[in-house]
């Protein structure tokens, strides 16, 4: 799919100004510039420090052909400035002037030092939008500390329980392949800027998003928490899991995952299998004894696994309905005719690499992708531009501002943790969500627990669900009966947005699907989340989180030196999903207020989770080879992730 005209921004498209280096402000840029923003990055004279990370074509090293740059920089505009001279700081406060969402990366004292200390930014410009991302936040006894991506997955707990089942007690915490840290965190950062500037606008009085990148991790490790704070459990790699089957198991021709999340997909495994002796055994009838006797379970599946090819078993359990994925390579990945048939992949026109295949936004609305409208720019492309920008007019103040989202209703029809985690996040931008949960189903997570030592069994005690379901309201209702349907539809014509991630079709056979809510109101917002989309040849294939790294790559390229692929630790690609819904939801937000038009949202965990892969995506794209698994090493620092006598690897 070619997607390299310069199509015209929307009239009133958000001015974004990204400052800084690396990662995570590259990032949130790109998807506010994705989104439809104009966005002029800023480098200095030495050029952001991707461009010296590659990959490049053919490994050659060029400061303009680096893939995690190219990728991490297109829909922007570009200029270099000098900001340790008087020319550079007065072009910078043209720009500062003229935008109206700062991204920045810069340190707390960087960024004194250039002039963007809050205080100072509300004084001279009181309706900015600033988003800054660190390491650890501008504020607390961390805040001037250094922090690569290795040091963030360790400091934000992701490193500890990665990878996840290890007996090898020497082996040290992994982190994963990439900069999933940074650019999960740009993701939230990128939607609560777009959130805050309508307020900002309405009111006059703008905002200081300090987002730590230590902060946002912590905050998606799925049960650590809940664990924790519940149970006092310290989750570790080396834990033995509860849901049996799951693990990677070894085809004639490479290697799939399989987990069993409820107990009739584990029937219909046994089913495939062709019901063994040993599944009818009374040790392996129910979830507490299949996990105490896993061992024996994984060994039987495995000879079962072990007489098919990869792709064939893949295929056939997922028409079971049995929640399996190939370990897939990035040829595979590449070729894969389900993502090819979404129109994943857009082809971009750099100027001097020549064509190439970038990953596309994961977000799908009802008019298609976003598209890549410009390549990355080269440094200092557009210098000679940056006198004709002119300074925004400032709006009065003429009102205290509210939260981001206030006003705004959310109907919550989400399941488990992916649409609920995009929920949650609309909470705290003051969104009123109430959830329609089922009076005969209850969600996984209200039944898995953890619940407090010496709790009895509760459906409102349970750790996993307390924790994602922050400020929300719940209404109990049977969506099997008719009079259930139309207390939903009562909801829809009072709501904002719908959130669901039920399996794709479930919305429709219910009676509520998009076309019959938008009848309902024909402003509403549907998000749908599923694990490979609403549309595609695999759209009906179950993609739990875990499933997803195998799927989409990553699991390929994260392991240790000489080991195997590995499981990433966490359920990841679930947040993933939900917080790249949750930026769908807020820009849709922003478009009905133009056009006055709802509009349906398609996010699929494994889209919203291959994005972050986008360095080895880019080499795969340039020379058609995949980085090799290297532990914690990574090419640009020295690597280390070594047991202290205070603090033993556990």
């Amino acid at each position: 799919m070619a997607a390299t005209k310069n199509l015209p921004l929307t009239r009133h498209a958000p001015r974004v100004l990204e400052l800084g280096s690396r990662v995570s402000a590259s990032y949130a840029a790109k998807l506010l510039g994705d989104d439809g923003a104009d966005v002029i990055k800023v480098e200095e004279p030495e050029g952001d420090a991707t461009r010296r990370r590659g990959p490049f074509p053919n490994d050659q090293a060029n400061a303009e052909k680096s893939g995690l740059f190219l990728a991490l920089n297109v829909n922007k505009r570009g200029a270099c400035l000098d900001l340790r001279s008087a020319a550079g700081r007065q072009d910078l406060e043209r720009l500062v002037a003229w935008s109206d969402i700062l991204v920045h990366n810069y340190s707390r004292l960087r960024a004194d030092a250039l002039g963007l200390n809050p205080n100072v930014l509300q004084e001279k410009h009181p309706d900015l939008v600033v988003l800054s991302i660190t390491p650890f936040g501008i504020a607390g006894p961390y805040r001037d500390y250094h922090a690569t991506e290795l040091i963030v997955a360790n400091a934000g707990g992701w490193a500890g329980p990665c990878p996840a089942t290890h007996p090898e007690i020497d082996l040290p915490p992994l982190k994963i392949f990439g900069h999933h840290c940074a650019m999960m965190t740009a993701t939230a950062g990128a939607m609560a800027a777009l959130a805050a500037l309508p307020e900002s606008r309405r009111s006059g009085i703008g905002e200081h998003i300090d987002l730590s990148e230590q902060a946002y991790v912590a905050g998606v490790l799925e049960a650590a928490i809940p664990a924790y704070a519940y149970r006092d459990l310290v989750l570790k790699r080396t834990h033995r899991r509860s849901l049996i089957p799951w693990k990677m198991f070894q085809t004639k021709d490479g290697s799939i995952f399989l987990m069993c999340a409820e107990p009739d997909q584990w029937e219909r495994l046994v089913d495939l299998m062709g019901r063994p002796d040993w599944a009818q055994l009374e040790v392996f009838a129910d979830l507490e004894g299949r996990a105490e006797n896993q061992d024996m379970v994984h060994q039987f599946v495995q000879e079962f696994v072990g007489q098919w090819n990869a792709i064939d078993f893949y295929h056939a359990a997922q028409e079971r309905r049995i929640c399996v994925a190939p370990v897939q390579q990035y040829a595979d990945f590449a070729a894969n005719k389900h993502l090819r048939a979404r129109e994943f992949f857009a082809t971009v026109d750099q100027p001097n690499t020549g064509p190439v295949e970038h990953l596309a936004s994961p977000i799908v609305t009802t008019a298609g992708r976003p598209p890549i409208r410009r390549p990355a720019p080269r440094l200092g492309e557009h210098n000679s531009l940056v006198d004709a920008f002119e300074a925004r007019p400032v709006p009065q103040q003429n009102r205290k501002p509210g939260p981001p989202l206030q006003g705004v209703r959310v109907l919550d029809l989400t399941w488990v943790w992916a649409g609920t985690f995009g929920t949650m996040n609309l909470a705290h931008l003051g969104a009123e969500v109430i959830r329609l949960e089922s009076v005969e189903r209850a969600d996984m997570y209200r039944r898995l627990g953890p619940r407090p030592n010496n709790a009895p069994p509760d459906l409102d005690c349970s750790g996993m669900f307390n924790q994602w379901n922050q400020g929300k309201k719940s209404v109990a209702v049977d969506l099997r009966n008719p009079s259930g349907i139309d207390i939903a539809k009562d909801f829809v014509r009072a709501s904002d947005v719908v959130m669901q991630n039920f399996g794709t079709g479930v919305m429709e056979r219910l009676g509520l699907g998009y076309d019959v809510l938008r009848q309902v109101n024909p402003r509403i917002i549907l998000a749908s989340i599923s694990g490979y989309g609403q549309s595609g040849p695999h759209r009906n294939y179950i993609g739990y989180g875990p499933s997803i790294s195998p799927l989409d790559g990553i699991s390929a390229v994260t392991g240790y030196v000489g080991g195997q692929p590995e499981e990433v630790g966490v359920s990841m690609p679930d947040p993933n999903a939900g917080i790249t819904a949750a930026l769908a939801v807020v820009s849709a937000l922003a478009r009905r207020d133009q056009t006055g038009s709802g509009d349906h949202l398609d996010i699929s965990l494994l889209e919203s989770s291959a994005v972050l892969g986008v360095e080895a995506w880019m080499q795969y794209a340039f020379n058609g080879s995949q980085p090799e698994r290297s532990g914690n090493r990574v090419p640009d620092g020295t690597p280390g992730c070594r047991p202290t006598a205070a603090s033993p690897v556990s």
